[in-house]
């Protein structure tokens, strides 16, 4: 995987947290910084997508080979449904959702990078 890509997904979930951590204790709701930010490491997330399918054949053991495309994947689905929730979602909570979701990509982007080093 590209190293840079995995430190810009790294600090876009970074900043996402930041302000769903900061709207959660002024108990606002979504507005544009949230969604420019979400949409923004979605299409990150497209193209470590792109770019890790294009690798992925450099892993020779199967079963990680699969799970990596498996993180692929689901890491695209994580942010997109947090927004979704938030937006639907009219308490100070829904940004509590936003906050899980961006430490849910974090992870699963440097387990990415993790399978990715460990077998490429």
């Amino acid at each position: 995987m590209l190293q840079p890509l995995t430190v810009l997904l790294l600090v876009g979930c970074a900043v996402l947290g930041v302000l769903a951590a900061t709207h959660l204790m002024r108990r606002r709701l979504v507005d544009d910084p949230i969604l420019f930010t979400g949409l923004a490491l979605e299409v990150g997330l497209l193209v470590q997508l792109v770019v890790g399918l294009g690798k992925a054949g450099a892993i020779d053991d199967g079963a990680e080979r699969a799970t990596f495309v498996a993180y692929l994947f689901t890491v695209l689905v994580v942010a997109p449904v947090a927004v979704f929730v938030a937006i639907k979602e009219k308490t100070q909570w829904s940004m509590a959702v936003v906050l899980g979701g961006a430490v849910v990509v974090a992870i699963l982007v440097a387990r990415l990078q993790q399978v990715w080093s460990l077998h490429a």
